[in-house]
């Protein structure tokens, strides 16, 4: 069996807990990375994961932003934020990485920005530069790792439904693209387009307007994986299914299988 690598912003764990269990079920990842979980590490549900059987780590605050590593193959070594720096207070975590059936695996949720040319614009292209100085610091790209999560960057014209309307805000500028790419030049690659090289394939779509149904969206949600894992990528899917029904998050999860057999850990 492969190894079942996913990530999913879910946009306040409390409020889709229930969906994610059902998820889980059908879905069968081994190793799952969330976003924006909004919630205290002491508020975290891990004994719900346990029951599935998932062990869990969680790196939350309480109010905003927050990660989690879900795997049934082992969850060592985890360390919370960057090994070379603070987190920045404004844009805290957003950053979980564990060591799962052998594959070094971050969970991130890229800041927003907000705005080209404020300061959080500013501080999210220093979040992706501190996380392109801690995977050089803490990884090997000839080893197992994988970087999963919300990047809020479109990697490039194919990621929106509108690049002409999309041109100026956040998400799509040649800044941003420029530090994604720098991550990958350290030794990543983006397992989705290893299979779908097609436009219009989204994983983000507003709440507003209807924008899921009229198909305007972005694809903001990746893995990253370094080479040994990119050549033994058999496959990936955007789970739009996932998107619908009630109180789904704005984001439909990504799951990637990779040709390996997990390392006891």
């Amino acid at each position: 069996m492969p190894l079942r690598i996913a990530t999913w912003n879910v946009n306040s764990l409390k409020a889709r807990l229930e969906k994610l269990e059902g998820w889980l079920a059908y879905a069968q990842p081994d190793v799952v990375c969330l976003q924006e979980t909004k919630m205290a590490d002491a508020a975290f549900p891990a004994m719900a994961f346990t029951a599935l059987g998932y062990e869990a780590a969680h790196h939350g605050n309480g109010r905003w932003n927050g990660v989690a590593i879900l795997s049934r193959v082992g969850l060592d070594d985890v360390v919370a934020g960057f090994s070379h720096a603070e987190e920045d207070p404004e844009v805290e975590s957003r950053l979980l990485s564990a060591t799962c059936g052998g594959v070094r695996v971050s969970s991130v949720y890229v800041p927003n920005g907000r705005q080209v040319g404020t300061e959080h614009f500013e501080a999210k292209l220093r979040w992706l530069d501190d996380l392109r100085r801690h995977l050089a610091d803490t990884c090997d790209p000839e080893g197992k790792v994988v970087v999963c999560g919300d990047f809020n960057v479109a990697p490039d014209d194919r990621d929106v439904w509108d690049p002409r309307k999309a041109n100026g805000g956040t998400h799509v500028t040649v800044e941003e693209r420029a530090a994604l790419a720098a991550l990958e030049a350290w030794g990543l690659q983006d397992a989705f387009r290893l299979h779908h090289q097609g436009d219009r394939l989204f994983s983000w779509w507003d709440y507003r307007a209807g924008d899921f149904h009229k198909h305007k969206g972005m694809r903001i949600d990746l893995v990253l994986a370094s080479r040994p894992l990119a050549e033994v990528c058999t496959f990936a899917l955007i789970d739009r299914q996932a998107r619908k029904g009630k109180s789904p998050s704005d984001h439909a999860p990504l799951v990637v299988d990779f040709a390996i057999e997990p390392e006891p850990s």
